[in-house]
């Protein structure tokens, strides 16, 4: 192997030689990433200033120095999810094989449009969807196809429900989901060129779950106004509280009336993977479609969303148009043939090697992790002052007892900045016209020691 003299870095790596200098912006880019990850725990979740370098390019390219140095301008203005009081989103701190995979995979380049551009990572692709499903339980005939976040997963699945359904021309027919299932199921509906009442939501019970009886009662009147159902969305934890629809229930009654049912799992699906969680999602292996979103728990880099199908022909009677400017796939067809997107990374890579450092047991940990972070934190707040809303999963929202609407939102402003100033990071939901404060527990830098000293803080934010 022959190394290239240190010349000044190129702009593409060569096919040629071993390039120490590439190699050196790398370690140095490197360095100052983990740099960055040393200093989560003193500089708090949010930056203290967003400082940009100029945006435009110049004349002459830039040297390795100094882009470097604009890297560093751009990572101190940045959101730190590795900060213990990062609790406000689903967004937890990314595992560090899946750091490094995300390098690889732009290294590559590779495009999973088609496998004679990507041979190796379109069959991991594959294999990992097909692993997801075995574990998922669904059929052997099932399959799936990675996507950039959830909502084009919910997009995806939604599109295959209504082709499986024969109603891709009747843009008056029905979706229904509860009154908490996530906003993508709205865009869903405009993309799709449906009507504006074709999303028909369901009140919810106590417990934050579509009504069933009220779902029986829409359905009766949707056939008397002589309109049909391709789908319905059953959600596997709400963005607020993390409830989980009756999913054996809801399996029960889509298969009586000869209806899809899509689980928006992009929250909660990935319980499934363990069985020690798995419980908490029971009957999600039914569905017709799954939407799981590994980067909201497991850690792995975003983004990292799988659309399964329990039929993976599905997929390719939706969306197969064939690609006459490539040649025929080797094995099964091409990725760009499995989904609305063409030209894509190979995103599977970090999610496959995050996979393969967890191993069973650290999966395992993460997911029992966050439940128990969640029941813990709920035991210490105290209820007599503050109304919690949660299910099975590792959310929690709250907000006091006895405010209306209105001093319940300034409470929700004021405390948030109370608790930003004790680097704790929470978000400001609204639910049913009132605003709340969510702490979601999928940090596993996250200890007792701060959640004692946020329930804390939360409990005596209450000022009757």
């Amino acid at each position: 192997m022959h190394i290239r003299p240190a010349y000044s870095m190129e702009p593409f790596a060569s096919p040629h030689y071993l390039d120490p200098q590439l190699q050196c912006f790398l370690e140095e880019a490197s360095f100052r990433l983990c740099k960055w990850f040393s200093k989560a725990g003193t500089t708090g979740p949010l930056p203290a200033a967003c400082l940009l370098p100029e945006i435009e390019p110049l004349i002459d390219g830039l040297p390795a120095q100094a882009l470097l140095d604009d890297l560093q301008l751009i990572m101190d203005g940045a959101y730190q999810p590795s900060h213990p009081g990062a609790l406000a989103h689903l967004d937890p701190p990314p595992l560090t094989a899946s750091i490094v995979a995300d390098l690889i995979c732009a290294g590559l380049n590779n495009n999973l449009l088609a496998e004679e551009l990507s041979p190796s990572l379109s069959k991991l692709e594959r294999k990992i969807c097909s692993w997801f499903a075995e574990r998922l339980a669904l059929p052997k005939s099932a399959g799936g196809v990675a996507a950039s976040g959830g909502t084009l997963s919910n997009l995806m699945a939604l599109v295959v429900a209504r082709q499986s359904g024969g109603f891709q021309n009747d843009s008056s027919s029905v979706i229904f989901a509860s009154i908490d299932a996530h906003v993508s199921l709205a865009k869903a509906v405009r993309v799709m060129g449906l009507r504006e009442d074709s999303l028909q939501k369901i009140p919810t019970n106590k417990n934050g779950q579509i009504s069933l009886d009220l779902l029986e009662k829409r359905m009766s009147s949707l056939r008397d106004q002589g309109r049909n159902c391709f789908a319905i969305v059953a959600t596997a934890g709400t963005t607020v509280r993390g409830a989980v629809d009756p999913l054996e229930e809801l399996s029960e009654f889509s298969k009586k009336n000869n209806i899809w049912l899509h689980v928006d799992g992009a929250i909660g699906g990935i319980f499934a993977l363990s069985k020690t969680t798995a419980s908490v999602v029971q009957g999600i292996s039914n569905a017709n479609s799954i939407t799981l979103n590994p980067q909201k728990l497991l850690g792995i880099a975003k983004t990292s969303s799988l659309l399964l199908v329990a039929k993976s022909s599905d997929l390719v009677s939706t969306f197969a148009t064939g690609l006459p400017y490539i040649e025929p796939a080797w094995g099964e067809v091409h990725g760009g043939e499995l989904g609305l997107q063409g030209t894509r990374s190979a995103e599977v890579l970090k999610l496959w090697l995050g996979l393969r450092q967890l191993g069973e047991k650290g999966i395992e940990t993460l997911l029992e992790g966050a439940l128990q972070r969640r029941r813990y934190f709920q035991g210490k707040l105290d209820q007599s002052k503050l109304e919690c809303l949660t299910g099975p999963l590792h959310l929690i929202a709250c907000t006091p007892k006895d405010f209306d609407n209105c001093k319940a939102a300034e409470w929700s402003v004021m405390t948030k900045k109370i608790l930003l100033n004790q680097d704790f990071m929470l978000s400001r939901p609204i639910h049913s016209g009132r605003y709340y404060l969510k702490v979601v527990m999928g940090n596993p830098h996250t200890r007792n020691v701060h959640l004692d000293s946020l329930a804390s803080i939360l409990n005596q934010s209450v000022i009757r």
